[in-house]
């Protein structure tokens, strides 16, 4: 009797045991499919062209342009999308706990944040510079021209130890003072409690053209911190989720290097349907020929659905920074490798 116990208890423990394995093996994407709903980062306050609330009340932006995506190739419509609001302090613990599935928040993949957050990382979707700027009339022209200077950016962000090293290594002293919304560091900065402002370039740009009367009176200084790519985060271990973040970001650069974007994207899909060798790979990614989506546990359609409803990388990036933005930020690293950028996307195949 009492071997029989031990036994029994030794098989309920093993129970045990796989049960709590089975359950931390859970996807991401299990959990979004089961809610219906994807939770992704936004912002607490407005950060232009990136993630900002339109007349409507309503997400608009780059980064929010990616957390529609991935939640139309999981779920079919691109308003399948919870938005939580975060400081940049707040986006890793957000993640980490679980209040968040996925990170869109202009966030570089570095050394520390990929070995210690217990996060990993998806392929870039945007590559930009971190530059100052500062008013004209200062006339700097060069780092030793910041000795002394009070320099002021946001808080959390990679931007702050990236600022201390470089200005270590030019042996330049200055006061830092840091601010947790965008909105509290541009006030600094224009009541000019700050010499400058070292920041994101393409959102400094941004600032120079919506918020001052004469943009010429502000400039972004001739030198850069340094160049970052930015990369959604997921939790740990989840190979699942990634493989479908990733594609995501991938399927809509794949589809602006075939010349397929939202408006035309029915009649190349009926074209392929007739003829579907005439590219195999573009009848792949648009659910015509099957391959794409059952290992991602989607649908062979997501990716059409996905161009359908956000456009091809370069229409989201036209649409909220470049040409047909307000901003008209030039692509600059962000145009196809073909154009002689940096985004590309491997074979669909």
């Amino acid at each position: 009797m009492g071997k029989w116990i031990g036994r029994s208890m030794l098989v309920a423990i093993a129970m045990v045991a796989m049960a709590g394995g089975a359950q931390a093996q859970k996807s991401t994407l299990d959990a979004v499919k089961d809610r219906g709903k994807l939770r992704c980062s936004a912002h607490n306050g407005s950060f232009p062209a990136f993630f900002e609330v339109d007349g409507t009340g309503r997400w608009q932006g780059f980064d929010i342009d990616f957390c529609k995506a991935v939640a139309t190739a999981i779920l079919g419509a691109p308003d399948k999308v919870e938005y939580v609001p975060l400081s940049w302090a707040q986006r890793f613990p957000s993640l980490q706990s679980g209040d968040i599935d996925v990170l869109f928040k202009q966030t570089a993949m570095t050394f520390s944040r990929d070995t210690k957050l217990g996060l990993q990382f998806s392929v870039p979707y945007f590559f930009g510079g971190f530059q100052f700027m500062a008013r004209a009339k200062s006339n700097i022209q060069a780092p030793k021209d910041l000795e002394g200077a009070t320099v002021c950016t946001a808080a959390g962000t990679s931007i702050e130890p990236m600022l201390v090293d470089f200005m270590a290594a030019h042996k330049v002293k200055f006061q830092l003072v840091t601010y947790e919304k965008t909105e509290e560091l541009q006030s600094a900065y224009f009541a000019e409690r700050c010499d400058a402002v070292a920041g994101y370039g393409p959102s400094l740009a941004v600032t120079r053209a919506l918020k001052v009367k004469d943009p010429s009176e502000h400039v972004l200084l001739p030198f850069a911190l340094g160049v970052e790519s930015q990369n959604a985060a997921i939790r740990e271990n989840d190979k699942r989720f990634l493989n479908v973040v990733n594609w995501t970001i991938l399927a809509l650069i794949k589809a602006e290097t075939l010349g397929i974007d939202s408006k035309n994207i029915d009649s190349k899909r009926a074209e392929l349907s007739a003829k579907p060798d005439a590219n195999l790979e573009a009848a792949r990614l648009l659910g015509v020929k099957p391959g794409i989506g059952a290992p991602l546990g989607l649908p062979e359609t997501w990716a059409y659905a996905t161009i359908k409803a956000v456009g091809n990388y370069g229409e989201i990036y036209d649409r909220n920074i470049g040409s047909a933005s307000p901003y008209k930020l030039d692509r600059g690293f962000n145009r196809l490798w073909m154009n002689g950028g940096l985004i590309y996307s491997p074979a669909f195949d």
